[in-house]
């Protein structure tokens, strides 16, 4: 099957493998670094969404910092990018906390009572940090301003019953208990691929709940889901939210996107290895929706995949969409759950058995998801260089899915 965009040496990328495209990657970063030179915000690339290290020499270029949603997390970041480190859990256990006060800058807590519990950590280690010169911790505590327009429910961190951020009766509670002295920020956490439009009417409840603490901060995170690399998304408006609120209460902002660090940056490319008819025409790829990349499932959503159409086939017939090309088929996984689908795409010219297939936009929550269920083999993991070189960064073998499981 004849595609397009392809490096000069495509044939040694290996099937199925993750494959990061530095240009457009750069691309992204330089929207985000125009983003903090213009508003003065500083914008934290999240592991959670995006953590292929071998690529952080050219975003640390850009970028202020990492968020980190834990130890492994926050020694990565350490390790391998520098600069800031911000580090949120929902929960922390001591033998973490020992290891984070030696490499976080931020520590957010979910809770007055972790805090409470590990403020003679950080304290400790700020004595320590005093007396070699070092920047001191800088305590946090994340919020739940109770307003998110994020669907579905399994990514909303606001719906009733949610167990991130304190919510304003409980921060009330706790600040009449303890009070605020030693914390330096506040984090909300509301959003999923949303737009600008979506943080002004946040930012409202957010500033209704907690206005009489912001002021006291010396800074506010506005958590992560800004989806500031999307073609469509506004820049101007956040730009103007950004410089607003800095204006009016005189305090440091940051931004933790994950997803727009890796947005439309790279593919993850795949092979047919079998046809089948089952009332339709089934595609059986190496890839696998349950092991390479669980959102399309958790969302759920249909991914694209490269020169190929809308389709929608069912049992005995095609149902035929707007720019639907003759042959039609159901993409599904390897593994052994019936539900391994990643969806239908229709092409001009019928599939072949070792065609390569090319999922577009899967270097954000895909890699760090990924899994072994079944003993599927983990995909590689390449980047095409400017130049349009492509070096192998990673491959995965037998023994790294047998040491996963004792």
């Amino acid at each position: 099957m004849k595609t397009n965009h392809y490096p000069k040496n495509f044939e040694n990328i290996p099937s199925p493998c993750y494959v990061l495209e530095e240009e457009k990657f750069e691309k992204n970063l330089k929207l985000l670094n125009f983003i903090q030179q213009q508003s003065g915000a500083k914008i934290l690339l999240a592991l959670k969404g995006y953590a292929l290290w071998k690529s952080f020499g050219i975003a640390k270029e850009y970028l202020s910092g990492v968020t980190a949603s834990g130890i492994y997390e926050a020694k990565l970041g350490f390790e391998t990018f520098g600069k800031e480190i911000t580090t949120f859990s929902p929960a922390y256990k001591e033998r973490e906390m020992q290891e984070l006060v030696k490499i976080s800058h931020h520590i957010i807590f979910n809770s007055f009572l972790q805090w409470q519990t590990y403020k003679p950590f950080i304290d400790k280690e700020n004595l320590q940090r005093l007396t070699k010169k070092r920047p001191i911790i800088e305590v946090g505590l994340r919020v739940n301003p109770q307003y998110s327009e994020v669907t579905p429910k399994i990514y909303n961190p606001c719906v009733e019953g949610s167990r991130l951020g304190i919510t304003p009766k409980e921060f009330q509670k706790g600040f009449k208990k303890y009070g605020l002295s030693g914390i330096s920020g506040l984090h909300f956490h509301t959003h999923c691929e949303q737009n600008s439009d979506v943080l002004e009417r946040t930012l409202q409840h957010f500033i209704k709940h907690f206005k009489d603490f912001i002021s006291q901060m010396r800074w506010i995170n506005f958590g992560g889901g800004h989806h500031i690399t999307r073609k469509d998304y506004n820049v101007e408006l956040l730009l103007k939210i950004l410089k607003k609120f800095k204006k009016k209460f005189k305090t440091q902002i940051y931004l933790e996107p994950g997803e727009a660090i890796g947005w439309e940056s790279g593919f993850l490319i795949g092979s047919v290895i079998d046809i089948i008819h089952n009332g339709i025409d089934i595609a059986i790829l190496d890839i696998s929706a349950a092991a390479h990349m669980p959102d399309c499932l958790e969302m759920p959503y249909r991914p694209m995949v490269r020169n190929s159409f809308n389709a929608q086939v069912k049992k005995g017939k095609n149902l035929k969409l707007k720019g639907e090309k003759p042959y039609c088929y159901r993409f599904g996984g390897p593994t052994c759950l019936a539900g391994d689908i990643i969806g239908d795409y229709s092409f001009e010219k019928p599939l072949k058995i070792g065609d390569k297939i090319i999922f577009e936009d899967m270097i954000h929550y895909t890699i760090v998801k990924n899994n072994t269920f079944n003993g599927v083999p983990l995909p590689s993991i390449g980047i095409i260089h400017k130049n349009g070189e492509f070096e192998l960064f990673k491959t995965f073998n037998y023994e790294d899915y047998k040491h996963r499981n004792s």
